[in-house]
């Protein structure tokens, strides 16, 4: 019977305050939009880390024939055979718990197989390059990416070593603008959070002055502070539901149109969120709106529920 009555007020007040609803539902949805961007954004840095960081690898670059700026290379002669073989022995000897695995990439294979791919014609900065302009190199697969610093400490000053290079670099940078980007998001989103929580709380204090008769009516025939406070928190937490489900609606969309139908298509080398993602971060926005509706309702109910 009470559970029918709560309901039953909680139906005619949503009735009744159509355009107070709309409005908590529209601030809902903003608000967990900016929150579930920030999240998306920062999926995407963890998947693409996660994916680049297993490839990426520490490129040992050997000196060249000729002049070079190293003074690992004043002989100005590449490696021989037999020096590339010790250092790749001293790698093993010295870096075993740091390095999976060493390849050796001859200047022919880099110039086939890289540099090519990138100057089809074999022309760099206007001048046309053959294999013999290339460096012979050793690859390394770290067991931990973050340990470059003691590959580089080991070999950085090894005769017949030109420099040594982490891949990371080229994706560091682009992961610090999404870092900042999504920080830019999570301020507006916790902006969004406090207009969400400020607006839900006077729009159920507005609801409760509306009825303050009923509620005076149902406290003198003896109904405790819960069987007047809830249709209200309902009111609101409906109102969040639907803001929240839309939320969720929009990223979905978002999603599909401008990563998967899009640039998932147009840049093909970088790995994406899909919606399993969205659909994942989906319970906690919803939960969240509603949970947050309720404490914000039941705050702003305190003075109405006074003897």
């Amino acid at each position: 019977m009470r559970a029918r009555f709560i309901l039953s007020e909680t139906f005619t007040s949503l009735k009744q305050n159509v355009s107070m609803i709309l409005s908590v539902m529209l601030v809902i949805f903003i608000s967990f939009l900016f929150i579930g961007t920030s999240g998306l954004m920062q999926a995407q840095i963890t998947k693409a880390k996660g994916d680049w960081y297993k490839e990426v690898e520490v490129v040992v670059w050997l000196c060249p024939d000729g002049a070079s700026q190293s003074p690992n290379c004043s002989a100005g002669k590449a490696p021989t055979k037999r020096e590339i073989v010790d250092l790749e022995q001293k790698i093993h000897r010295d870096l075993n718990d740091e390095v999976a695995k060493v390849t050796y990439q001859s200047r022919d294979e880099f110039y086939r197989k890289t540099f090519l791919k990138q100057y089809p014609d074999g022309i760099y900065q206007g001048r046309t390059l053959t294999a013999a302009d290339m460096q012979d190199s050793l690859r390394l697969k770290l067991k931990d990416p973050t340990k470059y610093h003691e590959v580089s400490e080991v070999l950085g000053g090894t005769q017949g070593v030109e420099e040594v290079r982490d891949q990371r670099e080229i994706f560091d940078p682009v992961f610090n603008v999404l870092n900042k980007a999504t920080a830019v998001t999570i301020v507006l989103a916790a902006v969004m959070v406090l207009v969400a929580v400020l607006l839900t709380a006077t729009t159920i204090r507005m609801s409760a002055a509306s009825r303050r008769n009923e509620t005076e009516i149902m406290r003198f025939v003896g109904a405790s502070n819960w069987t007047i406070r809830l249709p209200f928190i309902l009111e609101g937490v409906f109102a969040s539901l639907l803001g929240s489900l839309l939320s969720v609606v929009t990223l979905s969309v978002m999603v599909k149109v401008f990563i998967t139908d899009w640039l998932a298509k147009t840049v093909q080398w970088m790995p994406y969120i899909n919606q399993t993602t969205v659909w994942l971060m989906a319970p906690a926005l919803i939960v969240g709106a509603m949970a947050l509706s309720a404490f914000a309702s039941a705050i702003s109910l305190r003075r109405y529920l006074k003897a």
